[in-house]
């Protein structure tokens, strides 16, 4: 079940974002240490998810007018279910209210990342196509590290 979160499930996303971030360790991808995205939102407004209790969500904001994808996460013992799928198609689905396409900032060569983005109708977007909002947001999260394995700015027009 595909949902808008509430307020009471915003605690819980904190391990399901923990878990998946594990994923990335076999590929040589650690984390900087700090909060989690989802720790730092405070709006069930901005998040959708995918089950009761929750076992992925996405996370969404406006960056240069457009939709921005914070972040997708799915536990991994729901991974390659069709969960994130989901949750893209609503996120998709919502954005076309508001905007005209979906950005989001990921891994280039993780293939459970950019390639399927690829897959979905993102297209990587060239630096010189960002706005300001979003060069801004790249350089906060080179800021915060992540930096750690090379990363694509993609863009869906929906």
């Amino acid at each position: 079940m595909i949902r808008w979160a509430d307020k009471e499930d915003l605690a819980g996303l904190v391990q399901v974002e923990l878990a998946a971030d594990q994923t990335f360790v076999p590929l040589g991808i650690v984390f900087p240490p700090g909060t989690t995205m989802i720790e730092e939102c405070d709006d069930p407004g901005r998040v959708i998810v995918a089950g009761r209790p929750p076992v992925g969500f996405a996370l969404l904001s406006q960056v240069d007018g457009l939709t921005h994808l914070d972040q997708l996460a799915v536990h991994p013992d729901h991974q390659g279910q069709g969960v994130g799928t989901r949750l893209i198609e609503a996120v998709c689905d919502a954005a076309a209210a508001t905007s005209d396409a979906i950005t989001l900032t990921t891994f280039r060569d993780v293939p459970w990342n950019a390639p399927w983005y690829a897959r979905r109708g993102f297209e990587v977007l060239p630096p010189e196509s960002w706005g300001p909002e979003l060069r801004a947001l790249v350089e906060h999260e080179r800021a915060l590290g992540l930096e750690i394995a090379p990363r694509v700015v993609m863009r869906k027009t929906l």
